[in-house]
């Protein structure tokens, strides 16, 4: 489990934003990920959240070598396999089931599972798990939530998502206990759709700059 740990802090700390992504049109998978590569946000995660998420997971590996291409929105080791297979390199749940930790724990490619309660975060720990996401963030007690864990749960990092945006961003990457925040306002779905790369380059490069603790 350590090199797993390794692995995706080596992935997610390298930037302060994920990018989480909802593509509803293949065709638009390579270019976006292009834009944000571009923009300086490589590790990027598609959600399993429309048809067309696996065949963009796909596309980007094949095609953007450059990125660093996840799957998210995993809810079963079903999820799991299908995104390992179409070449997701980490894997993001918003919460875990003893399923897909056995799943997992199969795999080379590292999870970043979910949790929002201590018991939640106390189970995984006991796993061998030491980032994990918190989501929904500003939902399940954000910023104010997280300051709280950070002496009982010392060990532990996290990526909040969910209600993040550019402008309390800062805030959270500014706790110790966070490795990188997820966010979904890099890429608007309005500019996805119009095919609006070079605005999402500039909300891309905008949000590379953010600083971390």
């Amino acid at each position: 489990m350590k090199n797993k740990t390794e692995k995706l802090l080596a992935l997610l700390d390298g930037q302060p934003v994920i990018p989480v992504l909802k593509i509803g049109d293949v065709a638009h998978a390579v270019p976006l990920a292009r834009a944000l590569v571009a923009g300086g946000l490589p590790a990027i995660e598609i959600t399993l959240r429309t048809p067309a998420a696996l065949d963009a997971i796909r596309a980007v590996a094949k095609e953007v070598p450059e990125a660093v291409v996840g799957a998210g929105t995993i809810l079963s080791g079903e999820d799991f396999v299908k995104a390992a297979d179409a070449g997701s390199r980490f894997i993001v749940s918003p919460g875990s089931t003893p399923e897909l930790l056995e799943t997992a724990e199969k795999s080379d490619v590292p999870l970043l599972p979910g949790a929002t309660t201590p018991s939640e975060i106390m189970v995984l720990q006991a796993r061998g798990y030491e980032i994990l996401k918190f989501f929904p963030a500003e939902q399940s007690g954000g910023l104010p939530f997280l300051k709280a864990l950070a002496s009982p749960l010392a060990a532990i990092r996290f990526c909040p998502t969910g209600g993040i945006s550019l402008k309390n961003a800062p805030d959270y990457l500014a706790q110790p206990n966070i490795v990188c925040v997820g966010g979904s306002w890099v890429a608007p779905d309005a500019d996805i759709e119009a095919g609006n790369w070079q605005r999402i380059e500039e909300l891309a490069r905008e949000a590379s700059q953010l600083k971390k603790r």
